[in-house]
């Protein structure tokens, strides 16, 4: 149990930094293309890039922001109940997510191989969409893995 939970929060921590560095690249690019708009010079498909690399913040950041629980959390709600009651909802949520994230990244992988069979890509630069498709499927299926290591720390009492 402890080397599954070892991996899953590796594996979080790993892609949380990848969507840090995307971010960071977002940020940077804006502002250059900002900048050198000013002087007529704008960077070629900075909408592109941006569109991009916001989908791999959003996708990248979301097991690692599930496993610290910084996403919004109704506790207030919750922590009027017993803790067994609380347990069961935080197991019957935990399913639920599973079984959602799931079916999403099964789908992302499907409409991946659609692009990737199509060979679409993006107007201005020419970038294919099914890398960015494919890994935002991986990080869901990886959302699933962090939500089944809440449900063993739910079970061996290590939630709250």
């Amino acid at each position: 149990m402890g080397s599954l939970l070892g991996i899953g929060l590796r594996l979080s921590r790993f892609l949380n930094g990848i969507a840090g560095v995307a971010l960071v690249f977002m940020m940077l690019l804006t502002v250059a293309d900002v900048i050198l708009r000013t002087f007529g010079r704008p960077i070629t498909g900075t909408y592109e890039m941006v569109a991009f690399a916001g989908a791999v913040v959003i996708g990248f950041a979301l097991p690692f922001t599930s496993w610290i629980r910084g996403h919004v959390y109704m506790e207030f709600l919750i922590q009027k109940l017993s803790r067994q009651v609380r347990d069961r909802m935080n197991l019957f949520t935990r399913l639920i997510g599973i079984i959602l994230f799931a079916l999403i990244a099964y789908n992302l992988m499907i409409v991946g191989i659609d692009l990737q069979k199509s060979g679409e890509v993006s107007p201005t630069l020419r970038f294919p969409f099914y890398p960015v498709v494919y890994g935002v499927g991986i990080c869901f299926f990886i959302e699933c893995l962090v939500l089944f290591c809440d449900i063993l720390k739910i079970s061996g009492g290590d939630y709250e």
